[in-house]
């Protein structure tokens, strides 16, 4: 998550999320597993949203989880996700989102009810992410 003046970076979700919201962020590639967080992360910000620069604090601040059945994923198998969120501060450059998402959105989540905003586990996330801070 990137945050600046109490507003969340926020992705505008593409294909069967459209409408919704995504956070940066990604899977771990297989040959990072001895990599640290603070590089997958700026990676998977780099391939998201662009050269931009900000500060990360490695404490996790959320946790959320879905499931996708075999229906709805592309290998045809089911598969379970486990997402950790981390929280960053905004420092410069340009936001360049990528063929991902649609553009993106500052929202302030103290002001909005996030819960539908957001996809899947993300919104499981999002809404411990607002519980803790408020």
């Amino acid at each position: 998550m990137v945050e600046c003046r109490d507003e969340i970076l926020c992705l505008k979700a593409t294909n069967q999320w459209e409408g919704c919201f995504d956070l940066p962020g990604g899977r771990i590639d297989t040959d990072e597993y001895d990599i640290g967080f603070d590089k997958i992360i700026a990676r998977e910000a780099r391939e998201e949203i662009g050269d931009v620069r900000f500060k990360l604090n490695l404490k996790p601040v959320a946790l959320g989880r879905h499931s996708v059945p075999a229906e709805r994923a592309f290998s045809g198998k089911a598969f379970r996700v486990l997402y950790i969120f981390f929280e960053a501060e905004y420092l410069d450059g340009e936001i360049k989102t990528s063929h991902e998402h649609g553009g993106y959105e500052w929202l302030n989540l103290k002001n909005i009810n996030p819960v539908p905003r957001f996809i899947s586990g993300v919104a499981d996330g999002v809404e411990a992410y607002v519980g803790n801070n408020n």
